[in-house]
């Protein structure tokens, strides 16, 4: 017997991850805008829980750009944040992804014990693009994406959360989400009373994090222990 009802998946560097480098993508950013280097990718990172909810894409980018020049250690113009995040948008590719490792065979694993739910923190444009390139725009029984518009705003919020559970008819002490973020994944899930599991991708540290998981796995390979 399955331990879950229903099991619900983030997208990016949860199921997926950019075959374009992060470093690389950011220095070209700045090469386009003729300004010099201010931020790493671990900069852009940590400015995510403090961002102001975006409608679009270019917004999104723009309140982080925005966010980071004020972090900078060098006086950096503000102002500077809708070029960047323009110039950013031009070279990122939503569908140059691949699947993170076992992610393919963890989807797989998921849909043949229940209904599955994918929960994201991006735009239904843009995450579209990553699933039709990944082959798996049909995989789920539900997909929420952020659509403040809507009323679904972005995890930790508990509204993307609700939606998924209500599509698919799944109550939270049945239900399992797997994510990368402790901020956004793992605290929203746990808000809900929804068993968490977190994918430790490397850029979230677990010592000392307010937000514990029911579940740590180093990648999707070890799914099927926890289900």
């Amino acid at each position: 017997m399955a331990a879950y009802d229903a099991i619900c998946f983030d997208l990016d560097r949860t199921l997926c991850e950019s075959t374009q480098q992060p470093a690389a993508l950011l220095e070209s950013t700045f090469d386009r805008a003729g300004v010099e280097p201010f931020c790493t990718p671990a900069d852009l990172r940590a400015a995510l829980p403090t961002l102001p909810t975006a409608e679009t894409d270019r917004e999104f980018y723009e309140h982080l750009f925005s966010a980071v020049t004020t972090r900078a250690d060098a006086d950096v113009d503000s102002a500077l944040a809708p070029t960047l995040a323009e110039h950013y948008l031009e070279i990122q590719d939503p569908t140059a992804v691949e699947f993170r490792p076992g992610a393919a065979a963890a989807l797989e694993r998921a849909r043949e014990i229940g209904p599955v739910g994918l929960i994201t923190n991006g735009g239904r444009p843009t995450q579209t693009q990553k699933l039709e390139s990944l082959g798996i725009a049909d995989a789920f029984d539900v997909r929420v994406f952020t659509e403040p518009s809507a009323g679904i705003f972005p995890k930790p919020d508990a509204a993307p959360f609700e939606y998924a559970l209500s599509k698919l008819d799944a109550s939270p002490e049945a239900t399992i989400h797997v994510g990368d973020s402790l901020h956004a994944d793992i605290a929203g899930a746990n808000a809900m009373g929804i068993d968490s599991a977190w994918i430790d991708a490397g850029h979230d540290a677990l010592d000392g994090a307010s937000h514990e998981p029911t579940y740590q796995l180093s990648s999707l390979e070890g799914f099927d222990a926890i289900v």
